[in-house]
């Protein structure tokens, strides 16, 4: 597996995080309607653009199996293929995020249990609850902080 930073964001790779965050989105977010997903995924290209640092994952060369973004020591998106879950490469990613870039902060919806028992799992507690997501919408926020 070949993990790294991003220097240059090409339409063509934004697309294709498009594609994967879209699957992976509709299988773990299942709380979210089809019409809230294509409204979600209006915002994601400006969102892979802006986040400071982007690390793909790839198992060949130019074909993303997962990504994920941190801005300032917290993870602010982490997705991948339906087919990759399960196979530690969630792990892999979050563990270089820890100690290559300080992430000790990220921000989880409570209705997605799997990823709130990962995040657990790999040393992340919860400190605070929030009743809707950042647009207002009836999904609960949980905020999440590596112990110790």
């Amino acid at each position: 597996m070949k993990l790294y930073e991003v220097q240059t964001r090409s339409p063509l790779l934004i697309q294709n995080l498009l594609t994967l965050w879209e699957e992976s989105v509709r299988a773990t977010h299942l709380f979210l309607s089809d019409a809230e997903i294509m409204q979600i995924k209006d915002y994601v290209p400006q969102a892979l653009n802006s986040v400071a640092h982007l690390i793909i994952a790839e198992r060949r060369r130019d074909v993303p199996a997962a990504f994920m973004g941190i801005e300032q020591g917290r993870l602010e998106m982490l997705f991948l293929f339906p087919s990759e879950r399960g196979k530690g490469l969630g792990r892999q990613l979050l563990q270089f995020g820890i100690q290559e870039y300080g992430v000790r902060e990220l921000t989880v919806n409570e209705q997605n249990p799997q990823a709130v028992g990962f995040y657990e799992h790999l040393g992340f507690e919860i400190y605070k609850r929030i009743d809707c997501d950042e647009e207002g919408r009836p999904y609960p926020l949980l905020y999440m902080r590596l112990k110790g």
